[in-house]
């Protein structure tokens, strides 16, 4: 990889306090290249080959069982997917796939566990990275388990609006039919759940939405740090956070 891709490696939290020598040795493996859209980076149940890093564009997130496909989350730059399996050298729990150009940074998962294993600072970056995914997780099953679909929706925008210093007006980072997957309805259900939001504080017109009343959105969404969790840059909730 060039040496100019570097330093946003090295900024990550999973890299900043790793060794020298250890980063160095690492990036000497390591390589960039550019994706097209649409194509499959990692299929669920398959063994982690590589630790991957998406230097620009986004990766979709995904599970599927028994015909049934489910968006799990949608990764932006910079960031590491999906850590958990290159550290157990387990199967993969999700697909991976781009969905626009994409750069990613492919790192060899077992000379991964090697750093690991020889470079303490390292070892407590990538623990507390997987313990930031388990809680992203949680935190996301708590809304899908605690809060009907018009509660998610809620809660959802007002997440959007948040990153945004709570700006009033918003635009829907993903498409609908995966906003429905994310936010665990059917298509036919997040219709609905939009009709009636707007009777709660909310315009929406296709992909922008504008809150009217925050106050009254609030009322139905409840905003809890809990479940909600901190607003940060990186997978969105569609929560944007690495994704272990």
């Amino acid at each position: 990889m060039r040496d100019d891709e570097k330093p946003n490696l090295r900024r990550l939290p999973l890299f900043r306090e790793m060794s020298t020598p250890t980063f160095d040795n690492l990036m000497q493996i390591a390589y960039s290249q550019t994706f097209p859209p649409q194509l499959e980076l990692i299929r669920q149940g398959e063994y982690a080959d590589f630790l991957h890093v998406i230097i620009d564009g986004s990766v979709e997130l995904r599970a599927a069982w028994n015909g049934h496909d489910t968006v799990m989350g949608v990764v932006h730059p910079v960031s590491t997917f999906i850590l958990a399996a290159c550290v157990c050298d387990e199967p993969y729990l999700m697909s991976a796939r781009t969905r626009e150009r994409s750069q990613i940074v492919m790192i060899p998962a077992a000379d991964v566990r090697v750093a690991l294993r020889r470079d303490s600072d390292y070892a407590m970056a990538a623990m507390r990275e997987l313990a930031e995914g388990y809680r992203t997780f949680v935190r996301y099953t708590k809304n899908l388990k605690l809060r009907d679909s018009l509660e998610r929706l809620a809660a959802y925008i007002l997440y959007q609006s948040h990153k945004l210093d709570d700006a009033p007006c918003i635009v829907l980072p993903v498409e609908k039919r995966h906003l429905a997957s994310y936010l665990g309805m059917t298509p036919e259900n997040l219709s609905r759940s939009i009709k009636a939001v707007q009777d709660h504080g909310v315009t929406v017109r296709g992909v922008q939405v504008t809150i009217t009343d925050r106050a009254r959105l609030a009322a139905i969404a409840v905003p809890d740090p809990l479940i909600d969790g901190p607003v940060t840059t990186a997978v969105s909730p569609l929560p944007q956070r690495s994704v272990s």
